[in-house]
């Protein structure tokens, strides 16, 4: 019998999902980024024009506009299968820089959207100080990301004040390009070993080039060579790797956090899977830019990326394991448990048994049907640390939720 199935009187249980990788407030830009950009004809477009939406969103967020988008963003992802999220949180300040009143207001916009909603949040406040490897200062639209260590560390112990069952603060480097040495240095040393660091790293050919340029080192070779990166590290995205980078991730036990359905919407490339998973490393899936909110999906493309580019079926069948996605649900489970700082033992979904997609399904191929057999949404229930906060496919409070969202993104469109 298949131990990460379970059959229950009302359908197939399977461990929850954890999220890896977050930002919440692009949920209201999701599908508004898809006009070609200023330069004409294909193949002009990236990550680096994509980011012009992003930071015209970023700039029209508020504490309360935040949490309508979050709290969304949360009852979409319990009602999909994740129970917890790792939120990778830079939006701090106000539009011009300055501190709010209170200078936790944007996280705690975070913290009360995942309370109302009953998703398990890992939150991961971010230092972000430069805008490029050479050191420069910060864009006028990069200001209200912008921390010093000392203001970053008050952030970051004030939050940790409040953590709980369902709530547990990390910490975030928002890249190499943008955090210098000696400051990630002084925040490593300030703060305990046991907490989560997250990172995004290697996600585009251009980081890597121009970090090449500067540092005369690739990003996470770079990163390796300087720190003790161990398992309490998370590289996100971490795209473009050469075999040395591979086996040292690997050896290190960090996680790598996986987006596919972003990378692939932004172009960014597909990360090496087949070597990363032959060396033994550790990983899980995220929604990031939340253009889809779904692990099915992340976990479904994730391989068919892999067959694309390598014209081979069932790539990410792992060793004494046939089924991909059982490989696959393993993986995404495994890999959550440092990436967050939750063991999550008591998060479970639930698949609606009577589903076709699911007639005459044993333990041994639910999985498989789960993330291959089409779009119809097989969720029935999500638990989290054992409560039930979705039920027969829906959130509760999602209808209110969805009207307050609404208003959100009025607001936000009212100024284009």
């Amino acid at each position: 019998m298949n131990a990460l199935v379970a059959r229950e009187p009302d359908g197939w249980r399977l461990p929850g999902i954890a999220n890896l990788h977050s930002h919440a407030f692009q949920r209201a830009m999701a599908g508004l980024a898809e006009r070609r950009g200023a330069s004409p004809g294909a193949g002009h477009d990236s990550f680096w024009t994509w980011r012009e939406t992003m930071y015209r969103f970023a700039a029209r967020m508020t504490p309360d506009t935040l949490r309508a988008v979050a709290a969304q963003a949360y009852v979409e992802m319990l009602e999909a299968g994740y129970t917890g999220v790792c939120e990778f949180h830079y939006l701090h300040h106000r539009p011009d820089g300055a501190p709010h009143d209170d200078p936790a207001a944007m996280a705690l916009a975070l913290i009360e959207a995942a309370r109302e909603t009953g998703i398990r949040l890992t939150l991961l406040p971010v230092l972000y100080m430069t805008g490029g490897f050479d050191g420069r200062t910060l864009a006028p639209r990069q200001r209200r990301f912008g921390h010093r260590v000392d203001a970053f560390l008050r952030l970051v112990d004030g939050l940790r004040a409040l953590d709980g069952d369902l709530l547990r603060t990390g910490i975030a480097f928002h890249s190499l390009r943008a955090v210098p040495e000696a400051a990630m240095r002084e925040t490593l040393a300030a703060l305990p070993d046991s907490l989560p660091v997250h990172i995004h790293i290697a996600e585009q050919v251009g980081e890597v080039q121009d970090c090449l340029a500067v540092r005369d080192a690739r990003p996470v070779e770079w990163l390796y060579d300087r720190f003790e990166v161990d398992a309490r590290w998370t590289l996100v995205h971490a795209t473009h790797l050469v075999e040395a980078e591979i086996a040292r991730i690997a050896g290190s036990g960090a996680t790598v956090a996986l987006c596919p359905t972003t990378e692939a919407n932004l172009g960014d490339g597909l990360f090496p899977l087949r070597p990363y998973l032959e060396a033994g490393g550790r990983w899980g899936v995220g929604s990031d830019s939340h253009i889809s909110i779904s692990p099915v999906e992340e976990l479904r493309w994730l391989e068919y990326g892999q067959r694309l580019h390598t014209g081979h079926r069932n790539v990410a069948a792992g060793r004494g394991i046939d089924s991909v996605g059982e490989t696959l649900l393993r993986g995404a489970v495994a890999g959550a448990v440092r990436a967050t700082g939750f063991s999550a033992g008591d998060d479970a979904i639930l698949l609606d048994a009577e589903a076709p997609a699911l007639a005459g399904a044993s333990a041994d191929d639910v999985a498989d049907r789960w993330i291959f057999s089409g779009n119809r949404p097989l969720l029935r229930e999500t638990r989290v640390g054992g409560r039930t906060v979705v039920s027969e496919g829906r959130h509760p409070l999602g209808e209110r939720i969805a009207a307050g969202y609404a208003t959100a993104m009025r607001g936000l469109l009212a100024r284009d």
